[in-house]
């Protein structure tokens, strides 16, 4: 069944604003695993889930063609709004039926997508439209962030995972899918070459501000804002607040500094 919990206006212009932009090491893991398995030209690549489009971006100038595909109209308006990409196209569509030919798509992409897929439909999927030696790479980060300013890192970092813990009752089971690193769809893709890459490390500046809407951004925040408005938003305010008292500054456009890991699984097709 696929899951549909981002498909608000508001929650894509927020997705595109706030979410972290998969680190260029990792690009660079997906690309030369794909030379290593399959020989050129890489025509196609199925960016699958891929929301207001950063992963295809990120993509597009090492492939003749990218789609992006996503559930949510309003996620791929924003994607289509970002100029500059003439090889991209949006497609609305699921990762568990995929509107290309057997045997067409050199590799298929997931950005803190999989966890939301229906597991043995998708694989079957990919199974059919990767060419043979074609490759899919599923990634995310995991739930390991830390914050750091001056000497208050630990309580800034505290704050982050107490306000996850409000949303713990909003919270889907297909989250904690994403921080096993997709240990047991990793486990089911009936390819016999597969691998899970861990402790790929993202490191970044990033304004309260920025910070704030990154953790607004999460699918259990919505869910919690759909269900008590007044609420969340008082959250929302007090986290920013806290953050603010805790550096010892006033504007929120301070900067910070995040840590948190990706991990990547990566599997090719047999011949």
């Amino acid at each position: 069944m696929t899951h549909r919990l981002f498909e608000e206006k508001h929650h894509a212009s927020i997705y595109q604003r706030y979410r972290f932009v998969p680190p260029e090491e990792i690009r660079d893991i997906i690309l030369q695993y794909l030379e290593r398995k399959k020989v050129q030209p890489h025509a196609l690549a199925v960016d699958l889930g891929c929301g207001t489009g950063q992963n295809s971006r990120l993509m597009a100038p090492h492939f003749q063609e990218v789609v992006g595909i996503d559930i949510s109209e309003c996620q791929l308006e924003e994607a289509r709004a970002v100029a500059g990409f003439n090889n991209i196209t949006y497609r609305k569509g699921t990762a568990e039926e995929l509107p290309f030919p057997d045997g067409s798509v050199d590799l298929l992409t997931a950005a803190s997508a999989a966890h939301w897929f229906d597991q043995q439909r998708f694989l079957l999927e990919a199974g059919r439209v990767l060419k043979p030696c074609g490759c899919m790479a599923l990634l995310g980060f995991a739930d390991n962030f830390r914050l750091h300013y001056g000497s208050c890192g630990d309580r800034l970092t505290d704050i982050y995972e107490e306000f996850k813990k409000v949303l713990l009752p909003y919270t889907s089971t297909k989250v904690a899918v994403a921080n096993t690193k997709l240990q047991e769809l990793y486990a089911a893709i009936p390819f016999p070459d597969k691998e899970r890459i861990e402790c790929i490390p993202l490191k970044q500046q990033i304004s309260v501000r920025n910070i704030v809407g990154f953790m607004e951004s999460f699918s259990m925040y919505q869910a919690f804002q759909r269900a008590e408005p007044d609420a969340a938003t008082a959250l929302r305010q007090r986290t920013l607040d806290r953050f603010l008292k805790e550096m010892g500054v006033t504007s929120p456009d301070t900067l910070m500094e995040v840590t948190l890991e990706y991990f990547c699984v990566l599997a090719s097709k047999p011949e």
